[in-house]
Parts: C-alpha cells; sequence; structure tokens
C-alpha cells in the first residue's frame, strides 16, 4: 500500500521552496567563500603564500591561537562547573546564574570591550592598581605591593573579552543534557562508597563527553573569529595585539585586497574544519547531541 505524504503542497510548489533554499544558501553562503578563495589567489600562489607568511599575519594567527588556547579552557572549567552546579543541585540565585550564562548573547560584543575599557583603561576606576598597585602590610609579610599587569591594548585585555563573549557556549551544551541525565547514576556511584572525584570522571564526564566536545569546537570557532570586543580592547597594534580578524580590517582599509582576502581564508579555513568536525559529530554522536539540545 503506497504510504500518503504529511506534506499537502503541490509538487511545483515544493520544487519552489526546495530552489529557494538552494539559491539562498549558494547567494549568501557559498558564493561568498568562493569568492574569497577566488580573491586571496587572485594574484597567484606566491603572493598567497606572502601575504599568510610575512611577519603580521604570522603575529596575528600566533595571537589568534595563544587566545584561544587561553579562554577555550577556561571557559570549559566554568562550563562544566556551572552546569553541574545548575543541573544538579537547588539553590538560591539559581535562576539568576543561568540569566548571567545567556548574558553575552544579549550583550553586543563592543558594549562588552567597552566595559573593559571604562573599568581597566587611563581613565577607570581600575586603573590605579595598573599603574601604582594596591599597597598593604601584614604582620608577617611585611609591606608588600599589589600590581595589576596591563590589560587594555595587551593580552589580557584580549582573552577578557574574549572570554565574555564565549563563555556561555560550553554551559549552553552541558545544561539541558545534564538535567535530563538526572542524578541518578551519580548517587548509585556515590551509594557505592565512589568518591567525588571518582564520580564525575567515571560516571558523569563519559556521560557528556561528545557534548563537552561539541560545546569545545563552537567555543574555539566563537573565540578565533571574534572582532568586536577584541577591537575595542586591542588597540590595533600590529604585530602585537591584532589578531586574525583585526587584521584583515586593517589590511582592507589599506586596499591590499589580496593580502586581506588571503588572511581571511586562513579564518575560512578554520570555520570549515570546525564545520567538518561539528558534522561529524552530529553524524557519529547524534542521540547523545540531540539530548543536550531539548529544553
Amino acid at each position: 500500500m503506497r504510504s500518503r505524504s504529511a506534506v499537502t503542497e503541490p509538487r511545483w510548489a515544493q520544487a519552489l521552496l526546495i530552489l529557494g533554499a538552494l539559491g539562498f544558501l549558494l547567494a549568501f553562503l557559498l558564493l561568498p567563500l568562493v569568492l574569497v578563495f577566488a580573491e586571496a589567489l587572485r594574484g597567484g600562489w606566491q603572493v598567497f603564500a606572502e601575504a599568510v607568511t610575512e611577519a603580521d599575519a604570522w603575529s596575528a594567527a600566533r595571537l589568534t591561537l595563544i587566545v584561544t588556547g587561553i579562554v577555550v579552557p577556561l571557559n570549559l572549567l566554568f562550563g562544566v562547573a556551572a552546569a553541574w552546579a545548575i543541573s544538579k543541585h537547588q539553590f538560591r540565585g539559581k535562576r539568576w546564574l543561568v540569566t548571567l550564562i545567556d548574558l553575552p548573547f544579549a550583550v553586543s560584543p563592543v558594549v562588552a570591550g567597552l566595559i573593559y575599557v571604562l573599568i581597566f583603561g587611563a581613565q577607570g576606576w581600575a586603573y590605579s592598581l595598573i599603574d601604582e598597585g594596591w599597597h598593604a602590610s601584614l604582620p608577617l609579610f611585611g609591606e608588600f605591593t599589589v600590581q595589576l599587569p596591563k590589560i587594555i591594548f595587551a593580552l589580557p585585555g584580549i582573552v577578557l573579552a574574549t572570554v565574555f563573549v564565549t563563555f556561555p557556549f560550553i554551559a549552553r551544551e552541558l545544561m539541558p543534557l545534564m538535567e535530563q541525565q538526572g542524578t541518578d547514576e551519580e548517587l548509585a556511584a556515590l551509594s557505592l562508597g565512589a568518591s567525588g572525584w571518582q564520580t564525575f570522571w567515571r560516571v558523569t564526564l563519559p556521560n557528556i563527553r561528545w557534548a563537552l566536545l561539541y560545546g569545545v569546537l563552537l567555543c574555539s570557532a566563537r573565540a578565533m573569529g571574534e572582532f568586536g570586543a577584541v577591537s575595542v580592547v586591542s588597540g590595533h597594534i600590529r604585530g602585537r595585539t591584532n589578531t586574525l580578524p583585526l587584521h584583515v580590517e586593517i589590511l582592507y582599509n589599506e586596499y591590499q585586497y589580496s593580502a586581506a582576502f588571503a588572511a581571511a581564508s586562513l579564518l575560512v579555513l578554520s570555520a570549515l574544519v570546525t564545520l567538518a568536525l561539528k558534522t561529524w559529530l552530529e553524524w557519529r554522536h547524534s542521540e547523545a547531541l540531540a539530548a543536550s539540545h531539548r529544553h
């Protein structure tokens, strides 16, 4: 017996919708990606190689990887701790914590960068801790000074701004999954004599490992491509505080189009690698990841 389709639209309407979706993807996604690589290679492979290996580009790529390498582990620790606290425990202020985790989704990255400038900039209220430090005296330790490193127009500011815009990604991937799993397995492990760390490493972590890796991929991609917040706090110092997105902007403003697109192609390649890993995870562990997206 022939099964009936749940779609009631005529075939011409279905074909029109499919063609419209494919046309949209072609015009707004695939075509721009092709144009990036076409412009990057317009001058030839030698020009492309020189653009991606010159000192400023290499410094920007290295800084981007350094920032990502710092930000992702920090967000990993925060995301696991926050998801654990929210999904496994009941406490006062739980709703406020969830709201704060979602805050970077609502606040513009430029505003986030400006907040750090207002706090740690030359006119900020915490600048005295950077310029002069905090002097104190203790009976056993004598006089000492606590002084913060330079934050604005330096690596710490870039890291802080990137952490702010990326910290929801891992926590938001883990929270629904851990809430769905409940606490039965952890309680069973504790009742059998396992310690808290043993319960986490042998029970909780294996159950969330694929959602955790998925969140790490999303966090890494966002960290490498962040522009707005980093642009505000970096100072655009070539060879020192420019990440790859900022390097692309500077080259484009200087009408060095081939070099700009060559640097942009590195970001596109990293995005494509992240997308490929994300697709593989969704295919290989679809059930666990689908559970992590149920709210």
